[in-house]
């Protein structure tokens, strides 16, 4: 470890400690802060670790990112790490700093995520493998390495509540909404997504649609209803449009019982999670990298509907999801 780096991470430490010791004093201990403790299964302790081997796992602050991070710091602290829990961070742009700025080791990233918000590419990749190849390369010369990804995608879609779907011609796919009559072809949409240049126009333009005008792919404005992201959900359930643009590993697809149609022109860019580590940090801890991919396989959309349902829905806190579900697994044990 370099002295800056080492300097820093002792600097960050420092600051967590004194947090921690200003909760204590209060009788407080911040939920998002607790891991239990985690005993090797499949990911065993590694031989010869220095006592004193350190990493820093960082995370987002929403569902799915704080359940990625408590699976990180579980895994790690398996293996024989003593491990800063620096998850709960507000903001992709925060967690980006912390990882560019080598002031944390390792967190889960989107490869759609890196390549137009911290690359600033204007189109993303929608073959997974190809966004992947493409972010790993460049931010190479960021210091950091991308690990392969997990099956999962949290990506764009559109879905339609499933007792709808054989009113509407049994649909399964974007590509069949333009077959449908103008009435029929109503959506919900958050605001963000309505702007995105992989939002909504593009996506109507890709399917043979356009927003307001005439003809045949013409979507009537009265049809689409801007709202909320956790609305879209509840409205499209509830019937006030056919079509609710969602992420396709919320929990709340599965709870609700809607059907994602499939993007059969390829238009959402591939959003994989991979585990993304500083270069440094893995050239001193090689054995990190068979850590993190014996868990990536594992991570498919169901997997993460699942847990993100549990906190969502049952209202459980994120590291009970990822501890029962690393130890069903067989990553640790009790």
């Amino acid at each position: 470890m370099t002295r800056t780096k080492r300097t820093r991470r002792i600097a960050a430490t420092l600051v967590a400690g004194a947090a921690a010791l200003a909760l204590t004093g209060c009788g407080l201990q911040p939920a998002t802060s607790f891991v239990p403790a985690a005993e090797p299964g499949t990911i065993k302790r590694i031989a010869d670790l220095p006592e004193d081997a350190h990493i820093t796992v960082t995370s987002k602050n929403f569902t799915e990112q704080l359940v990625l991070g408590k699976i990180a710091v579980l895994a790690a602290k398996a293996a024989g790490f003593q491990v800063t829990d620096e998850t709960n961070v507000p903001g992709s742009v925060a967690v980006r700093q912390l990882m560019t700025g080598h002031d944390a080791d390792m967190t889960y990233e989107y490869t759609g995520t890196a390549w137009l918000t911290y690359m600033g590419h204007k189109e993303g990749i929608p073959d997974k493998q190809e966004q992947y190849q493409a972010v790993k390369d460049e931010d190479a010369g960021n210091g950091l390495t991308w690990l392969p990804p997990a099956p999962m995608n949290n990506t764009y879609a559109f879905a339609v509540r499933k007792e709808a779907v054989k009113g509407l011609g049994g649909i399964t796919k974007l590509s069949q909404i333009a077959d449908l009559p103008a009435e029929d072809r109503t959506f919900c949409v958050e605001s963000e997504f309505n702007s995105r240049a992989d939002g909504f126009k593009p996506m109507l333009a890709k399917y043979g649609m356009q927003l307001g005008g005439s003809g045949d792919g013409a979507i009537p404005k009265r049809n689409v209803d801007i709202l909320d992201t956790g609305t879209v959900y509840t409205a499209t359930d509830r019937g006030t449009c056919n079509f609710g643009e969602v992420f396709t590993t919320d929990g709340r697809i599965k709870s609700l019982g809607l059907q994602v149609l499939e993007d059969d022109e390829g238009f959402f860019p591939a959003y994989n999670v991979a585990p993304v580590l500083d270069s440094v940090t893995l050239e001193e801890y090689p054995q990190l990298e068979g850590i993190y991919d014996q868990i990536s396989p594992k991570l498919t959309d169901a997997v993460l509907q699942e847990l993100n349902r549990q906190v969502d829905v049952e209202g459980r806190e994120p590291v009970d999801a990822a501890f029962d579900w690393m130890v069903k697994e067989g990553f640790i044990t009790k």
